[in-house]
């Protein structure tokens, strides 16, 4: 498809606080247009529901390439196996578009490392990959991980942006016991989705086998609850049946394909006892389909004129 040049874009970036907010709040949310149209979706070519209701858009721009923020998080616990991976990994962030900020980071414990922070130096950025350590279940549970990293992102006041996460785990949250098809609603999930919308995060994944649990229940366990994420974030969960992808190369070019033709629709929300509220888009424009968080927080957007 074509993309339409903005003379400036609004980026997300959640640091308001609902005590600071009183009846309706200025919100953005991040929007993917997945399109075999030739013409960029306008405003007026997008519908929204919050709660149920219908809002207006007031204001619709595309992501720049120096508005964006991409958090790598990396599961501790893969086979070693993904080694082979670490050129494709450095060669997709050394060929990222000026500007863009980008993070790496392991999950072990329960947490990702944030003494680093996000950095547009994408040569020195593909040196911190490295091999996991390959410690069956090091991770603790990814989910664990991912809230504890997305609600202590790290920030640049002076550099705001649009943020997405890129997971490259087995998805299998061993705290929610049974891996059976009978059980694939973990709490511990559903609470990273939630932390995930309340800051922002599109979440995407790459499913990889760990080194200790993998293969037939535990992958589709896995690959079910990274699903689950992707789609409650407005992300894309990225797998090859229950074995490993034969190269991961062919879901980054997709991941940075999503992240180009995605946009921050600005509408008004009100908030309500610190509670999210529902989000329901969609557009009559033919071939298309928009990926968007299933909920956000009202008044967490911040506008810039960073080009």
């Amino acid at each position: 498809m074509k993309f339409l040049l903005v003379p400036a874009a609004a980026l997300l970036l959640a640091t308001s606080s609902f005590a600071q907010i009183e009846g309706p709040a200025n919100t953005q949310m991040l929007v993917e247009v997945d399109s075999k149209a030739e013409v960029a979706p306008a405003l007026t070519d997008v519908t929204l529901k919050v709660n149920g209701k219908e809002e207006p858009l007031t204001t619709w721009s595309q992501v720049p390439a120096n508005g964006v923020q991409i958090a790598f998080l990396i599961d501790d616990g893969l086979r070693e196996s993904v080694g082979r991976e670490l050129s494709t990994l450095k060669s997709y962030v050394a060929a990222l578009p000026p500007g863009t900020a980008i993070f790496i980071g392991y999950m072990r414990d329960g947490t990702v490392s944030t003494q680093q922070n996000f950095t547009t130096d994408h040569a020195a950025a593909a040196e911190r990959f490295r091999l996991p350590l390959g410690a069956p279940g090091i991770s603790a549970s990814p989910y664990f991980c991912l809230s504890e990293f997305v609600k202590h992102w790290p920030t640049d006041p002076t550099r705001p942006g649009a943020r997405f996460v890129m997971m490259i785990t087995n998805g299998v949250d061993p705290y929610n016991g049974s891996t059976s098809i009978l059980n694939q609603d973990s709490p511990y999930v559903q609470t990273a989705i939630t932390d995930a919308q309340r800051a922002g995060v599109s979440v995407s994944s790459i499913y990889y086998g760990d080194a200790g649990i993998h293969g037939g229940r535990a992958s589709f366990s896995g690959q079910s609850y990274l699903a689950q994420v992707a789609d409650g974030t407005g992300g894309r969960a990225y797998y090859e049946s229950t074995g490993n992808p034969v190269s991961m190369s062919p879901f980054l070019s997709q991941f940075q394909h999503a992240i180009s033709e995605t946009y921050v629709a600005g509408f008004m929300a009100t908030p309500f006892k610190n509670r999210l509220v529902e989000i329901k888009a969609d557009t009559k424009l033919h071939g298309t389909k928009l990926r968007f968080p299933r909920a956000v927080r009202p008044g967490n957007a911040e506008t810039s004129t960073a080009q």
